[in-house]
């Protein structure tokens, strides 16, 4: 008996999760070419008050992130839900 590779399904609500990642790219995105080309992102530079980076390295070490995940991710955050207008 072969062994079969399962299937791949084709799904919606899968495709549509993916393309909702912050990472994902859109086909609709065109290039933006401010900051350093790093792989798939862009490296900027960040000036940042030392007591906000502090609070920003203790929660990054608690949570077992890095310090650019949970910059990311609260800006990703803030921007989604609004927090500076749209």
């Amino acid at each position: 008996m072969a062994i079969r590779q399962k299937p791949r399904i084709q799904n919606e609500a899968v495709d549509a999760f993916i393309q909702g990642a912050p990472d994902a790219k859109s086909l609709a995105d065109e290039p933006y070419d401010k900051g350093v080309p790093k792989g798939r992102k862009r490296q900027i530079t960040l000036t940042i008050a030392p007591e906000l980076l502090r609070r920003v390295d203790e929660t990054a070490q608690r949570t077992g992130q890095t310090r650019a995940a949970i910059i990311n991710m609260a800006i990703f955050h803030a921007l989604e839900q609004g927090l500076f207008g749209k």
